[in-house]
């Protein structure tokens, strides 16, 4: 069972990365519009990533007895300078979704919420993943320049992250558990 303090931040957090969701759909969108198809991938499999994160929090607060309350999604931005703008706020967004979850661990910790900080494990080591992840294409973006002499490498980088797959639960309706044990992920 979890407080009422904890489950309003969970549900905060829960916003957020259903925002998060929101946001990489539209760099998805606004990737294929200006050709970049790998970079429309990569962003479209992150929503699934972010998806999934979404629905673990969701699905965590009704079995610790808590009610979900969905609030409205804000709009994300359309419009990008580059491809390495792109990242950059990619970047800028995973750190202020880290300092979030931090957040959260702090507050099950002054609640002493065991299970939601253990809970909240996962969500920490999977932001020094996203982190780096990102880090790693903005140095990429970085060695291929602006300008016309950077759209080998552009290209280069677009093909390598059209590679990217969803290896992500994607179908919710039956719990992450459930549907984790149905594609043989557990």
């Amino acid at each position: 069972m979890i407080g009422k303090k904890m489950e309003k931040a969970l549900n905060g957090h829960l916003n957020k990365e259903l925002y998060s969701a929101y946001l990489y759909m539209a760099m998805s969108a606004y990737s294929d519009s200006i050709g970049l198809k790998g970079f429309a991938n990569w962003f479209m499999v992150q929503y699934h990533e972010e998806m999934l994160h979404a629905m673990k929090i969701y699905e965590y607060i009704l079995r610790q007895g808590g009610r979900v309350n969905l609030a409205a999604v804000k709009e994300p931005p359309s419009d990008f300078e580059s491809p390495l703008d792109l990242f950059e706020k990619t970047l800028a967004h995973e750190k202020f979704i880290t300092k979030s979850i931090h957040d959260l661990v702090d507050l099950a910790i002054a609640e002493k919420d065991h299970a939601t900080q253990i809970f909240l494990q996962w969500y920490v080591t999977e932001q020094i993943e996203e982190e780096e992840n990102d880090n790693d294409i903005i140095a990429q973006l970085k060695l291929v320049g602006a300008g016309p002499e950077g759209n080998n490498g552009l290209f280069l980088v677009d093909k390598d992250l059209g590679a990217r797959v969803t290896t992500v639960l994607t179908d919710f309706s039956k719990g992450i558990e459930a549907g984790m044990k149905a594609a043989g992920q557990a």
